[in-house]
Parts: C-alpha cells; sequence; structure tokens
C-alpha cells in the first residue's frame, strides 16, 4: 500500500485494517504520535490526515491510502515551523507525552482558522487530554502559532511587493 507521509511517498505491508498508529510507530518509525488510549479519545495518536486532526488508533491504515498524511516529524526538523516555536516560547509541555497530538491538532485548527479565538481554540482541543494539566499554556501557544503564521505572511507579502516594484 502506498502512502504519502511528510510530504514522501512510503510503500507499507501492514494489513488494510492495521490502525495506522502502528504502521507510523512500527514499519516506518515515526514515533512522535503516541499511544494513549487505543479508542480515539485521548489524542496522543494524533495526525493531520488532508488538512483535519485524525486519531491513528482506531484509523486503518486503508482509510488513508492516497492521503496527504503530515506527522508531528513532518513540522520542521530545525524546530522551526511556528507551532513549534510558540511551544518552546510559552514553555508548554511537562511530561510531554501528549503535546505531538496537540501540536497536530493546533495545526489542523490554524489551517482552518488562521486567527482563532480563545472560544474557537477550546473547542478545538478540547478532545485532547494532558494528564498535567498545561490547557492554559496551550492555548496561549495556538495564538502565539497564529500571530507568528501571520507575521511570516505578512514579510511574505512585503518581500513580493518589494519584488514586484523592482522589476
Amino acid at each position: 500500500m502506498d502512502l504519502q507521509i511528510n510530504d514522501k511517498s512510503m510503500t507499507v505491508k501492514a494489513s488494510p485494517d492495521t490502525p495506522l498508529l502502528w504502521v507510523l510507530r512500527e514499519e516506518l518509525g515515526l514515533v512522535g504520535a503516541k499511544f494513549g488510549c487505543g479508542m480515539g479519545l485521548c489524542g496522543a495518536c494524533t495526525v493531520v490526515v488532508d488538512g483535519h486532526a485524525t486519531r491513528t488508533c482506531v484509523t486503518p491504515v486503508s482509510a488513508v491510502a492516497g492521503k496527504s498524511i503530515t506527522t508531528i516529524e513532518g513540522l520542521s526538523a530545525d524546530g522551526g515551523h511556528a507551532l513549534q516555536r510558540a511551544w518552546n516560547e510559552m514553555d508548554v509541555p511537562q511530561c510531554g507525552y501528549c503535546q505531538s497530538g496537540q501540536i497536530m491538532t493546533a495545526k489542523a485548527l490554524l489551517a482552518q482558522t488562521p486567527s482563532p479565538t480563545d472560544a474557537e481554540i477550546d473547542a478545538a482541543m478540547s478532545n485532547n487530554l494532558c494528564r498535567c494539566g498545561t490547557y492554559l499554556r496551550i492555548r496561549k501557544a495556538v495564538k502565539r502559532a497564529a500571530e507568528l503564521n501571520a507575521m511570516s505572511h505578512a514579510m511574505l507579502e512585503l518581500r513580493e511587493e518589494e519584488t514586484s516594484h523592482a522589476s
């Protein structure tokens, strides 16, 4: 079965009903998504599939064939992604176990809602559990990532404008 993971084509030999989580972790060595509850309730296993936060522990690998899958490993190898920077700035993680699922859920939220309100953040993140209770820092980090994204977009627009004027 062919999968598109982190902008790379990968072939896996798993049974079609194997949960995506086990394919990512055991066959592909992408261990950022964690096993939490095994029932899609806690969010530790979340990745983004075609722009949507997806619980990999309950998603058969056959359901994502031909779709774009982004794992925590696919954000930025150097930690430069806005969410990674915001998570560090806000000192979000304590134990860190749930954080890749939190970040990937936030990624899906920001793709749909670039400047979310507190209520929108709370609603989107409400099904991701954090035993350490870092919810307020998570909300601040999502808001900070939205700011970083907005600044990045503004800088790109400014550069494009300068380039078009220079021509």
